[in-house]
């Protein structure tokens, strides 16, 4: 068995990397940065495709699994680089990845003693952990779907909870598809926005016609809960 402090250290240098990435790349990845290297970005793809794709996906990746500042902005910028498609396909995949890297991390660490520790626990605390063990799909796409969850918690949570590995891939590359596209299709009309000196609208996931169909689908996603919380009362 390894000691626990090595068992802990993948998940220490992730946040050593956060809080110094923060504070050294919080005024660098932004959108005027985006605007200001537009030019020189789409060179550089024009001429080495193949190399701006594999650049891009490992520089979401370490965004994403060191919790950088400018997630928002890469995705952005993979639309503004590949358009929607396969822009999003990139960003859905490098997300998928760093935030695997969280997952797997802060199990090693701390997750399976913590996971230990809730199914011992009696009380309240067990019968939270046994309804979120009941409804894992349900939960795990709530998490992604619903815009109020930080994706650095929708990572980390799961690794708490013992959920396997599969279904946190699963639920993870799927349940960020509709903001995926949603702000990947805002980076491929980046273009037009820069040359009008215009923002993009990064609210835009908030406006009825994009809100109201991720909420049908956390809906949807709700349902196996709502029919055993019915079934449950029927059976009292």
């Amino acid at each position: 068995m390894s000691h626990p402090i090595t068992r802990k250290l993948p998940l220490i240098a992730i946040l050593i990397v956060a809080a110094v990435g923060t504070y050294l790349l919080r005024d660098k990845l932004t959108f005027d940065a985006l605007a200001q290297n537009r030019e020189a970005l789409i060179a550089f793809r024009d001429s080495n495709y193949i190399a701006t794709v594999l650049v891009f996906i490992a520089a979401y990746i370490a965004i994403v699994a060191f919790s950088l500042p400018g997630a928002t902005i890469a995705t952005l910028t993979g639309g503004f680089l590949f358009g929607t498609f396969p822009g999003a396909l990139f960003n859905m995949t490098a997300a998928t990845i760093g935030a695997t890297a969280i997952f797997l991390a802060a199990r090693w660490g701390l997750g399976d003693a913590l996971s230990q520790r809730l199914d011992r626990a009696d009380g309240p605390v067990k019968k939270i952990k046994e309804g979120i063990n009941e409804n894992q799909w349900s939960m795990l796409f709530l998490m992604r779907l619903l815009p109020i969850v930080p994706f650095f918690l929708a990572n980390l949570i799961p690794s708490f909870l013992g959920v396997p590995l599969h279904r946190f891939v699963i639920s993870t590359f799927f349940g960020i598809i509709p903001g995926s596209v949603v702000y990947t299709s805002v980076g491929a009309g980046l273009g037009e926005i820069f040359a009008r000196g215009e923002t993009p609208n990064l609210g835009i996931i908030f406006e009825p016609a994009i809100l109201f169909p991720i909420i049908g689908l956390s809906a949807l996603a709700a349902l196996p809960i709502v029919i055993k919380a019915l079934r449950g009362k029927k059976g009292l």
